[in-house]
């Protein structure tokens, strides 16, 4: 009786392990990210959503699909471009998968398939273009690569969210050309630039000399007509000064009589005689000093008959106006008038309007001019 316990105590433990690992065996757990397809017999049953589920063991195929955006690295790969330069390109691709059962039915492994798809693709893209084009347009490669991925993607329930071209690496020789070429391009480039500073120097120095001889010829001739105008004044006031000079010599020589006449003249007989000269030249007629003199000494004495010098009265009004304070005055200002146009020109290779050029102000011509 004892061995048949024990049997029968084994066996009830067996049988409770057994239905704990079946239990056990049909518990599938599905992340929140994950979406799992249920194929009982062959035959698909469903979707399981995310949490604790539990399926019929043994005769039930669980597959879980990935629902979160997916990084697919597209191999490196040496593709020849329309100018027929061996370039090495590779990218990335950015999928997510939409839709469960077409990823799982419709295609075997859609990641593999979608980095096959993705370099045949490349491939054929950059062999349409020049390098330049492919070095310039990236952005134009990642769209088309983009719009045919996601076109042929669809049918495997994949959505192709990004397309990014990591690298473009030309092979050593057209990468060495390119630099020769880039280098050759600078070096035009700056010798563009200094011809074009020589250039603009040359002119700026020109044009700076321009203006200063301009500026120079233009000085000199406003001191030559300065320097005339100031002539022009000294003389007319000097020979204003000798005419009012005779004129008051005139005026108070008719107060005379011809007592002092010869009295005058015998004065300046002894300043001749004074002299060592030899020759004696007397500028008047010396029978009348001797005729005067002689009725200086005894004779009658003529009476004067012009005693009309006695109504003038000598004040300042036989001098006239005299123009040498307006002269100076305009002289003045139309020397301020030139510095005021000269200092105007702030930058000396500014180009000089000849038309614009200071023209001498005329000084007001006074009466007696």
């Amino acid at each position: 009786m004892a061995l048949i316990d024990l049997g029968e105590t084994f066996f009830t433990i067996i049988l409770v392990l057994a239905i704990i690992l079946i239990f056990a065996k049909g518990v599938v757990i599905v992340q929140p990210y994950q979406q799992a397809l249920e194929i009982r017999l062959g035959q698909y049953r469903g979707r399981l959503n995310p949490g604790f589920r539990w399926v019929i063991p043994f005769i039930t195929d669980i597959i879980k699909i990935d629902l979160r955006t997916q990084v697919m690295d597209v191999p490196r790969q040496e593709v020849i471009t329309k100018d027929n330069s061996p370039t090495n390109v590779d990218a990335i691709v950015y999928v997510r998968v939409v839709d469960p059962e077409k990823s799982a039915f419709e295609v075997a492994n859609f990641r593999m398939a979608t980095v096959a798809l993705a370099q045949t693709s490349l491939r054929g893209i950059i062999g349409d273009m020049e390098l330049d084009e492919i070095l310039y347009n990236r952005e134009l490669i990642n769209n088309r690569l983009r719009d045919i991925l996601d076109r042929e993607t669809d049918q495997w329930g994949v959505k192709v969210e990004r397309v990014e071209i990591k690298e473009v690496d030309p092979v050593g020789a057209v990468k060495k050309a390119m630099t020769e070429q880039t280098a050759a391009e600078r070096e035009r480039r700056a010798a563009i630039l200094r011809a074009d500073g020589e250039k603009r120097s040359a002119i700026l120095s020109a044009e700076g000399k321009r203006q200063s001889m301009i500026l120079e010829a233009e000085g000199d001739r406003q001191s030559k007509i300065l320097r005339a105008e100031g002539d022009r004044k000294s003389r007319i006031l000097q020979s204003q000064g000798e005419a009012q000079g005779l004129r008051i010599l005139s005026l108070g020589s008719r107060a005379l009589d011809r007592k002092a006449i010869t009295v005058l003249s015998l004065d300046a007989l002894k300043q001749m005689s004074d002299g060592q000269a030899t020759k004696i030249i007397f500028p008047f007629e010396l029978s009348g000093l001797i005729k005067q003199s002689a009725k200086f000494l005894g004779e009658e004495a003529e009476q004067l008959i012009d005693e009309d010098w006695k109504d003038i009265e000598l004040d300042e009004s036989i001098l006239g106006k005299s123009p040498a304070e307006e002269g100076i005055e305009d002289a003045t200002e139309y020397v301020k008038e030139i510095e005021k146009k000269i200092q105007t020109l702030e930058d000396p290779t500014t180009p000089v309007n000849l038309d614009a050029t200071v023209e001498p102000s005329k000084p007001p011509r006074t009466e007696r001019e």
